[in-house]
Formats: structure tokens, sequence, C-alpha cells
């Protein structure tokens, strides 16, 4: 579910709010909280195989929120902007997280079956929820964000 709010936050927040609110968690998880996969934090974590992954976070955020632009009150986002921010907001995560993960694995072929291939349902599953929730959310924030 990180990669679902992570791109959300961008939706919803714009690229500068969205981009520092998984700023924020990076750094939560960095200091030790438990808010990363199986309740883990701690630094060691982003030198680990899935480092990649959870610098991705940050530019999903960023990129979904510049696609979509800052949610304004007096104009609503094009359904076909949303549907892209969003794609290419999950692909942000699988970018960095693919290309670190690979140095963890024998090949290129292994840190696609085992970064990439199983999650592409899920995260499918997960951009059809961010693409439903994010006209009402980015309409209910609008008046109240102010980032660009």
């Amino acid at each position: 579910m990180q990669n679902l709010f992570v791109v959300l936050a961008g939706l919803v927040l714009g690229p500068a709010l969205g981009s520092s609110a998984a700023a924020l968690y990076l750094a939560a998880g960095a200091l030790g909280l438990p808010v990363f996969a199986g309740a883990a934090g701690g630094i060691a974590r982003f030198a680990g195989p899935t480092g990649g992954f959870l610098a991705g976070y940050f530019f999903a955020a960023l990129t979904a929120g510049l696609i979509a632009g800052r949610p304004r009150a007096d104009k609503k986002s094009p359904l076909f902007r949303i549907i892209l921010a969003a794609g290419l907001g999950f692909m942000a995560v699988y970018i960095p997280g693919i290309i670190w993960l690979k140095r963890f694995v024998e090949s290129w072929p292994k840190a696609f079956v085992a970064g990439l291939f199983p999650f592409l349902i899920g995260d499918g599953i997960k951009a059809v929820i961010v693409i439903l929730a994010a006209g009402r959310l980015r309409k209910a924030v609008a008046g109240h964000v102010t980032n660009g």
C-alpha cells in the first residue's frame, strides 16, 4: 500500500507538498520508525535490496504531482492527465527500484522477476483506486493546497 499512498500524495497535494510528504515518510523510516513493509524501519533499509524502491517513493510523488498539477478549486484536472500521472508515478517507483535491486541479483531478468512482475496486477488495481479517489480528494483539498 506504500506506493499507492505516495502516488496519491502527489496527485492530491501537488508536486511540492506531495514529495515533501513522501520525504517525511522516508525520514521517519530512516530514523527507525516501523513504517516500511513488515513494520520495519532504519537507515539500513535504504542499503538493502528494497532501497531503490524506497527512493522511488519520493520520485513517484513528485512525478504524479508534476503531471497532475496542483489541485485548483476553479479547474478540474482532465481524467487523462490523472491516469498518466498515476501510471508514471507507479513507474517512478519501479525504475530506481529495479536498477538498485540488480546490484543484489545475478541478472536483469532476475531483477525484473523479483522486483516487477509479481507486483504488476496488484499495482494495476492500486492505480485504478488512486485514479478513482484522486478526483474527489483533489476537489476536497483544492482550496487548502497552496504549493506550486
